[in-house]
């Protein structure tokens, strides 16, 4: 399906977005990952301008153009009580300005029928406390997509995806944590690396500007104490 397309992928080395990237290698595409661990693929940091600069600057000399933007890399969370200005803005520059620099610097290079699929999370419209800075990161790109969307109308299709509680290790879980959940069970990677591919798809060639939450039904359910294994103590 994406035989010799070329995929750039953020946060490439680890859980949904290792997952993203192996999908693609088996649809025989070309996957380019930035991750900030050590590992043979392109090392950086998505919160530094330069860096972002020199990951784009590397795709562009290895394959010329890019089909596919991925932007996953994760923000830090932390809470108001104990996150400093320093740490909130560096998780604005990971979770927001980086998924916005790199769509800039790579969209003059993304031929008419290309996709952009930002990762947000449930957490853009719940929260749990002291998640202030992931959480404000996970809004802002789920609004960023939009607005990208109707700025690259008619050449790039941008959409997001919002994961709920996804096992990025694919554990098998059990009880309450597992039947809660109205698809009764926790979420793995491939739930996410799966919808990756279709919204890259010519399937998805009418779904622009759309998040997508996929969370086993987890924001839609009403809770109330002793019920689906919810205990308040």
């Amino acid at each position: 399906m994406f035989q010799d397309k070329v995929v750039v992928i953020t946060g490439g080395n680890h859980g949904i977005g290792k997952r993203i990237a192996q999908r693609f290698q088996e649809n025989g595409a070309h996957v380019a990952v930035m991750d900030v661990t050590e590992g043979d693929y392109f090392v950086g940091d998505a919160g530094k301008k330069e860096d972002l600069e020199a990951f784009a600057a590397y795709v562009l000399e290895k394959y010329g153009h890019a089909d596919y933007l991925i932007n996953n890399a994760p923000p830090r969370m932390k809470g108001i009580d104990d996150c400093t200005y320093e740490e909130f803005e560096a998780a604005l520059r990971v979770g927001v300005t980086a998924p916005f620099y790199l769509s800039k610097l790579l969209m003059d290079h993304m031929p008419a029928g290309s996709a952009i699929v930002n990762i947000s999370s449930s957490r853009d419209r719940m929260s749990q406390p002291q998640t202030e800075s992931y959480t404000a990161a996970k809004g802002g790109i789920a609004a960023l997509t939009h607005a990208m969307a109707v700025s690259l109308a008619g050449k790039i299709r941008v959409n997001s995806i919002s994961p709920g509680w996804i096992d990025t290790e694919d554990q098998p879980w059990s009880g309450p944590d597992a039947y809660q959940q109205p698809s009764g069970r926790v979420g793995v990677t491939d739930d996410i690396a799966q919808m990756a591919l279709f919204l890259c798809s010519d399937k998805a060639g009418f779904i622009n500007g759309e998040n997508i939450c996929i969370d086993g039904g987890m924001t839609r359910q009403m809770i109330y104490h002793g019920e689906h294994g919810w205990i308040r103590e």
